[in-house]
């Protein structure tokens, strides 16, 4: 891993949790959400950020820091497919 693609890491991760944290606690992000916010560009170049923001999303959720869910259920990356939200964990 680069340090450019730590670097994107660490700010798709800093965007998850800034934009939960700017919300209610009930309230859940889509990784689209982290894409846009962490994208530099004007364009629908953000799109290019969806896997890397599913990715730090379940990083996150791997340490405790957050939840993936679909369907309003908390659910297993291993399980998971199709549209994804990310909301607090419990003790957030």
């Amino acid at each position: 891993m680069t340090e450019t693609d730590r670097q994107l890491d660490q700010r798709l991760e800093r965007a998850i949790v800034g934009l939960l944290e700017r919300r209610a606690a009930t309230s859940s992000i889509c990784p689209s959400d982290a894409a846009r916010h962490a994208y530099d560009g004007d364009d629908a170049g953000w799109r290019a950020l969806m896997e890397p923001a599913r990715r730090a999303a379940w990083r996150l959720a791997a340490e405790g820091r957050v939840e993936v869910t679909q369907g309003g259920e908390r659910v297993a990356e291993e399980e998971a497919h199709g549209p994804l939200r990310i909301r607090r964990a419990a003790g957030w």
